[in-house]
């Protein structure tokens, strides 16, 4: 019998984490939202609410870990 060929699979935390835009950029959540959340001003919570592109250093190796997008 052949050996099968090993087959890369997606990392599922790094699929939780990050998502791919239509044109290929990577973005990701602010961290800093989870607990502690009293004592942040409600401008500070609404703006970690919302997602950023993530690093240049960091794209190499996200879309290395998502290769089915």
């Amino acid at each position: 019998m052949p050996k099968p060929i090993a087959r890369s699979k997606t990392r599922k935390s790094v699929s939780k984490r990050f998502k791919i835009t239509a044109k290929g950029k990577v973005v990701r959540t602010r961290a800093g939202r989870r607990h502690l959340a009293e004592c942040k001003s409600a401008k500070r919570k609404r703006q970690l609410a919302k997602s950023v592109v993530a690093d240049s250093t960091d794209t190499a190796r996200v879309k290395q870990s998502l290769l089915f997008g």
